[in-house]
């Protein structure tokens, strides 16, 4: 796995963040897509469905920072991270085009410019879609912001890479589907996922509903309860740890919104209200 250090990527932040743009008529296209980025399939808006690919391996602690995004921060080390043209860069820039996808809102943005192996400039554009944090291209994320981010990015990491259109749901405003229509199509639910990825010990947590299991895994979705290697053993995707049902680790569900309010802290051990969660429902 590629990593740069906590300075650095403080710096990395910068350089997609301070580049953001609140104005959608600077740059055509659809709202919520990212046209250079990874494809969102089926993306209706920031309060519906939203599609994941995020690679294991691009779930990089080392590469977050929580700091305020100003101007002053910027180190070769962090440009090149996301410029760098080999399999490291495009891993920086997966985690980088996710990261915004969970923070910012479809009318933000942010862009920047890197030369391919073959000596092409490639004009990056990566639009926001969810909308947890869009304050943060002003303030540094709270403790509150980075467990949205940190949830967000590992609900949408797949072990295959493959792009699976799931139904994200919360407390936060931004994906609270209480009494939505969403609840009628998405019905399956497969898990949920919690952590912080900005910690002094990052880490990242999911749990599974074992009546889903197979099904969620027959749609490529595994990250919740874990691939099943060649032994029957199940593998947890990177960083993420398979907790277990998520009846014995979290809260009861909340059935107008169907999503686990809190889940088991990793400090006291026991679900509390300080931990944010996103539950993920599948078709």
């Amino acid at each position: 796995m590629y990593r740069i250090s906590t300075a650095d990527f403080a710096a990395l932040a910068l350089v997609f963040l301070v580049s953001c743009v609140t104005d959608q008529g600077e740059e055509e296209g659809p709202v919520g897509m990212a046209p250079n980025a990874l494809e969102y399939l089926n993306a209706l808006n920031p309060n519906a469905l939203n599609p994941n690919a995020l690679n294991p391996n691009a779930l990089n602690p080392n590469a977050l920072s929580q700091n305020a995004l100003s101007p002053g921060a910027l180190s070769p080390a962090a440009l090149s991270a996301i410029q760098d043209p080999g399999a490291a860069g495009d891993l920086s820039r997966q985690l980088l085009s996710y990261v915004v996808g969970c923070a910012l809102t479809p009318a933000q943005s942010f862009r920047f410019s890197w030369t391919d192996g073959a000596g092409a400039v490639r004009h990056e554009v990566y639009w926001g879609l969810i909308g947890l944090v869009p304050s943060w291209i002003d303030k540094p994320l709270g403790q509150t912001d980075q467990q949205w981010i940190s949830a967000c990015l590992a609900s949408r990491t797949n072990w295959y890479g493959l792009s699976v259109t799931i139904s994200s749901r919360a407390s936060h405003p931004a994906i609270d589907k209480t009494d939505s229509p969403e609840l009628a199509s998405y019905t399956r639910m497969e898990g949920a996922f919690w952590g912080n990825l900005f910690a002094p010990t990052p880490y990242l947590n999911a749990c599974y509903n074992a009546a889903n299991r197979d099904h969620a895994r027959s749609l490529a979705r595994e990250c919740a309860a874990g691939h099943l290697d060649a032994s029957g053993a199940a593998q947890p995707c990177g960083m993420v740890s398979i907790r277990g049902t998520c009846d014995s680790y979290c809260q009861q569900l909340n059935l107008r919104g169907m999503y686990y309010p809190s889940c088991v802290n990793n400090l006291t051990g026991s679900p509390d209200s300080t931990t944010r969660v996103i539950t993920v429902f599948l078709p």
